[in-house]
């Protein structure tokens, strides 16, 4: 299914929609503030298994992102930040950043296994925050690639619903993507490092 947004004001009602079909375990293809993304209810542990079969990664541990709809939701799947790192968050999110923060107690039984960090993005694009509000927890995330030599990403919506639409049980048409990825910060460490350039200029 193929359902057109407004990236701004998108309709209530799909939005309504969009997040039963991932309280139900299905996988959704959306836009970001870079690249479009295909997703599943972090809670769902099907949902996950077929996202991680469909990207090639190990269940127990993918390095998929967790779509938060503000810094508080951050909060329930990460110990205290510290004063630089919340720092960090409030001056660049929403943004095109996924900072790797340290995980709690939580996100190891998501996934059954011993996941120890959480790649964190909230996108500055309406669209992902409406769904991840309307489900009342985050998405996990994962970069739709194209298959191509020469391009990394595809941006056009209906080539994406052409491509990858049977991977997926919707395809959100918000618009033309942007064809380069979020900037990733590790904050693991004692100070912030950028292990991925990305369409994000840190501010600190």
């Amino acid at each position: 299914m193929l359902i057109r947004l407004h990236p701004d004001i998108p309709s209530q009602r799909h939005i309504r929609h969009i997040a039963e079909v991932l309280e139900h375990g299905g996988l959704v293809i959306y836009p970001t503030d870079t690249i479009y993304a295909i997703g599943c209810d972090v809670n769902k542990p099907k949902a996950l298994e077929r996202l991680a079969h469909l990207k090639g990664a190990n269940p127990k541990n993918p390095d998929f992102s967790f779509i938060f709809s503000d810094i508080r939701q951050v909060a329930e799947y990460t110990p205290p930040l510290d004063k630089t790192v919340f720092k960090l968050l409030k001056h660049n999110l929403p943004g095109p950043f996924t900072f790797i923060l340290p995980a709690n107690h939580k996100v190891p039984k998501l996934f059954k296994g011993k996941k120890k960090t959480i790649g964190v993005r909230i996108p500055g694009n309406n669209i992902p925050l409406e769904i991840v509000r309307a489900l009342g927890r985050p998405i996990l995330s994962s970069s739709i690639h194209a298959e191509d030599e020469v391009i990394d990403y595809i941006t056009d919506p209906g080539l994406i619903y052409e491509r990858y639409g049977h991977l997926a049980d919707i395809v959100i048409d918000g618009g033309y993507g942007n064809n380069v990825a979020s900037t990733v910060v590790d904050c693991t460490g004692e100070e912030p490092v950028i292990v991925r350039e990305g369409i994000g200029k840190l501010e600190s």
